[in-house]
């Protein structure tokens, strides 16, 4: 996996730490380490800088000025993405989906849409239900026409070049795990856009490590979660010149604990999110890593990992909190 033939440019701090996380283990009854992607250090750092790594240097390969993307009005990946573009010097439009419908001043003011108007990028925000990929097109027409050069960035950062930054992610894992003897039998994540784990199980396919991953649902069913998932991890191997290396049954979803729907929380996110912090210290997000351990929990206290070493992803997103501080407060 040569993925020096790829533009990019470097915004992570890598590698992440792979750490043990005992306390919670023992609360779930397996052994268990936490990949920390919350790490990355980009505005606070997330999953999607690794993405924006390979779509930011694409943009920059074409000449492009303006990076444009998308998504829900908390989203993690729009932060990181302003925070790019600061970095770099370019600008940046934002489009932000009320997906939620939440009315909340925290929500629509605090947390992420705090730090998104911090960085400097514009931002315009529009009803949930937009088609966004029109909503992106229009926005880069608009730069054009004020003679910019516009980069259009999927939401999540989520296609063949930005799952690249998983690829490498999965292969980074890998070479952890060797050098401190760790055999993993799992790795867990949540699972939205399906950059990550497509890059992921793209990545282990092509190095040809063994190892299963479990996508943990934030959004949409299973059936088409696995196939959004499958067909982008397709679409990398293809980018990585390994077509033919991934077969169906390696991309698992489990989308039984989205709740009642995407950015939505409930008592399982919150307990999820105070067991985290309360004992390895872990700050999650409400909307994917919350949902994410929250699957984990259930699962594992099912008897579904036992006697498994599992590494759970961290996504990142704790500044999206901010965005939740009142609907937490009647949980807490």
């Amino acid at each position: 996996m040569h993925l020096a033939r790829f533009p990019r440019v470097r915004l992570a701090h890598l590698p992440t730490p792979l750490e043990p996380a005992p306390r919670l283990g023992e609360a779930l009854g397996l052994r268990l380490f936490v990949k920390r992607d919350d790490a990355t250090g980009l505005a606070g750092g997330g999953n999607k800088t690794r993405k924006l790594e390979f779509l930011v240097g694409a943009a920059l390969a074409e000449g492009c000025d303006t990076l444009v993307t998308q998504g829900a009005v908390q989203s993690n990946h729009v932060r990181q993405t302003a925070a790019a573009a600061a970095r770099l010097g370019l600008a940046c439009e934002i489009i932000l989906e009320a997906r939620t419908g939440s009315k909340a001043a925290d929500y629509n003011g605090s947390g992420n849409v705090l730090l998104d108007r911090l960085l400097g990028a514009a931002i315009r925000t529009v009803p949930g239900g937009t088609d966004m990929n029109a909503a992106l097109e229009e926005a880069a027409a608009q730069v054009r026409e004020r003679g910019g050069k516009p980069y259009v960035i999927p939401g999540g950062g989520s296609n063949a070049v930005g799952a690249l930054g998983y690829a490498d992610a999965a292969r980074e894992i890998v070479v952890q795990a060797d050098a401190m003897g760790l055999k993993i039998d799992r790795i867990v994540t949540a699972t939205g856009s399906a950059g990550t784990q497509g890059g992921l199980v793209a990545g282990l396919a092509v190095i040809g490590a063994d190892i299963p991953v479990l996508g943990v649902g934030v959004r949409a069913p299973k059936p088409a979660q696995e196939a959004n998932v499958f067909k982008l991890a397709q679409e990398t191997c293809e980018l990585l010149g390994c077509s033919g290396r991934l077969e169906r049954e390696q991309v698992v979803a489990d989308c039984d604990f989205v709740g009642e729907g995407y950015g939505l929380i409930d008592q399982g996110v919150v307990d999820a999110l105070t067991l985290a912090a309360r004992t390895e210290r872990l700050i999650l997000d409400p909307v994917y890593s919350g949902k994410a351990m929250k699957g984990l929990i259930h699962l594992a206290r099912q008897g579904r990992f036992a006697g498994e070493t599992v590494v759970f992803l961290h996504t990142g997103g704790a500044q999206g909190l901010f965005g939740y501080h009142t609907e937490l407060e009647t949980y807490l």
